[in-house]
């Protein structure tokens, strides 16, 4: 005996939704929602930003620098400073306000490297550029380039040096009129330019960044407490307008410790001014992993 197959009423006024058209309805909004966002983008979590494709000149190189700026000045070493060797690679994102978010790996040397021993180091970052403003916001990560207990060494060795001079600091230039620095005023630039990386970073932008061309005006502090206290005046080289920015830094420095850094910088362009007071240990956080 064969069953015979009863048609389904028709729904009637009142009657539930029924369920399958709705389940379905379901399924394709969500497929039309998986398709608008898809997998794999490699984009921020952060809405509003984009991948930026063609890449302004220049970004990657000028991001690693900032970043190595920020990172001399948070590790408090003039045995330990790094400058930029290579950027090994790199993107960008950008945002409706034209800002930039820059994640890159690139490779970095000593400032000062001994000769015949291994140099260079590694580190990732990342760097957001809030348009034209300066002062870019930077999480850093970098291998170690020499031993913790060999950086602490040779830290103290250059804190003696400065404290046991007799004769207080009172320098007119460094380099001199041939661009040569003298052995024995070696010390005081790597602190000076220690200092200045502070300054260098917070008026970096995404167009603008500077290196330390000259020192002058080196004024030695005495005083009863056990750190470096001095006054110096440095020229800036701004790069890309290629002006030398005169900035007058005061900095107080003890191995182990926060580096401390006033300045008041003279603007040529306008006669606008800029100057500013940092504690390393009182500024955005960052990794110094392996340092």
């Amino acid at each position: 005996m064969q069953l015979r197959r009863q048609p389904l009423p028709a729904p009637q006024p009142g009657d539930p939704y029924p369920a399958a058209p709705l389940l379905a309805l379901l399924l394709l909004l969500a497929l039309q929602g998986a398709a608008a966002a898809p997998a794999g983008s490699g984009e921020p979590e952060d809405s509003g930003w984009r991948q930026d494709a063609e890449l302004p000149h220049g970004l990657l190189s000028q991001a690693a620098r900032a970043a190595l700026h920020f990172f001399n000045f948070r590790a408090s070493s003039p045995s330990a400073l790094r400058v930029l060797a290579e950027v090994q690679e790199g993107r960008a994102w950008i945002n409706q306000k034209k800002e930039y978010k820059v994640d890159l790996v690139f490779t970095t040397e000593l400032y000062n490297p001994e000769e015949g021993k291994e140099h260079l180091g590694k580190c990732s970052a990342r760097v957001f550029f809030r348009n034209e403003k300066p002062r870019p916001a930077i999480n850093i990560t970098c291998t170690r380039l020499i031993e913790k207990k060999t950086r602490q060494e040779e830290d103290y060795q250059l804190y003696k040096y400065m404290k046991q001079l007799k004769n207080l600091l009172d320098v007119v230039s460094i380099p001199d009129s041939h661009g040569h620095i003298d052995p024995s005023l070696r010390p005081i630039w790597d602190l000076a330019f220690l200092g200045s990386s502070y300054v260098m970073w917070e008026k970096t932008t995404q167009f603008l960044h500077y290196y330390m061309a000259q020192l002058s005006s080196v004024k030695q502090w005495k005083t009863n407490e056990d750190a470096i206290d001095f006054d110096y005046t440095v020229l800036l080289h701004e790069f890309s307008t290629q002006e030398m920015i005169p900035c007058h830094i005061h900095l107080v420095w003890y191995p182990g410790k926060p580096l401390k850094v006033k300045y008041h910088c003279q603007e040529l362009q306008t006669p606008e001014e800029a100057s500013g007071t940092e504690e390393a240990s009182a500024v955005a956080p960052t990794e110094l992993s392996n340092f």
